[in-house]
């Protein structure tokens, strides 16, 4: 093929080379040189043709070869993506179910515990509503016997002024001015009774006014936790928390006396 080349090569210069023929476009050239030119060109083409067709029945066979490669390939390829696509299928099959398995669980878990929940915050509410039941029947039955107790109180100090008032009185009947002093005396006793029945009577309505009051607030503060925790057992915020509002009686734990 390198022979070919080269014989191309010294025509072209040749021609290049050769006179020109005045006034045409023609030249004159050595006819001999460039008949033997040609016929290296003719002795060499037929054996670069063979090796050139040799190359390309070689590139031909390499070509096939490389398509049947490339099918089986893909052969392979397609087959082994359809055994990883039903296989990853049936592996997410199996991890959907475990996965419903398991938050089917968990909801069965979360309900029983929020059933607990409500069952725990509503004896709460009732042992808390019995203890309220209980100290209010105790603060009230106290405060009635002391009002019972100082109204009597008020009573006997009245009866025994009177008395006493009475028998100064009879004592010194026979006697104008002792009788007037003694009057006046005894009306002050009297009046110095009422009052301090009156007194006594103001103190234990106070006494139990402000006793009721304060089992009202305590009353409140119960009310209000436990609508507060039935409130988050019906968001799911969380375990409600029964014991911050139920004011200094239900944090300590202090009773009413």
């Amino acid at each position: 093929m390198y022979r070919v080349f080269e014989a191309l090569d010294e025509l072209v210069a040749i021609v290049e080379e050769a006179r020109g023929v005045p006034m045409t476009a023609g030249c004159v050239v050595p006819r001999g040189d460039v008949l033997e030119l040609l016929d290296d060109v003719r002795d060499a083409i037929p054996g670069e043709l063979d090796d050139a067709q040799d190359v390309l029945d070689h590139r031909d066979k390499l070509v096939g070869d490389a398509r049947l490669t490339a099918e089986k390939t893909v052969t392979t390829a397609n087959n082994e993506a359809t055994a990883t696509i039903e296989n990853s299928r049936e592996e997410a099959d199996r991890l959907l179910a475990d996965a419903k398995s398991h938050a089917d669980r968990m909801v069965a878990e979360a309900t029983a515990h929020a059933d607990q929940l409500v069952a725990d915050a509503t004896a709460s509410a009732e042992a808390t509503i019995a203890d309220a039941e209980r100290e209010y029947e105790v603060t009230t039955g106290r405060a009635r016997a002391e009002a019972e107790r100082l109204v009597a109180s008020g009573k006997a100090t009245y009866e025994r002024a009177v008395a006493e008032g009475q028998t100064e009185q009879d004592r010194l009947v026979s006697h104008t001015e002792v009788v007037q002093a003694a009057h006046a005396e005894s009306a002050r006793v009297i009046d110095s009774a009422h009052a301090e029945s009156d007194r006594l009577r103001s103190e234990c309505d106070l006494y139990v006014d402000t006793k009721l009051a304060e089992f009202e607030e305590f009353l409140t503060g119960t009310i209000r936790s436990v609508g507060r925790g039935r409130q988050q057992l019906r968001t799911g915020s969380g375990v409600p928390d029964y014991g911050t509002d139920f004011g200094d009686a239900g944090r300590t734990g202090r009773r009413f006396n």
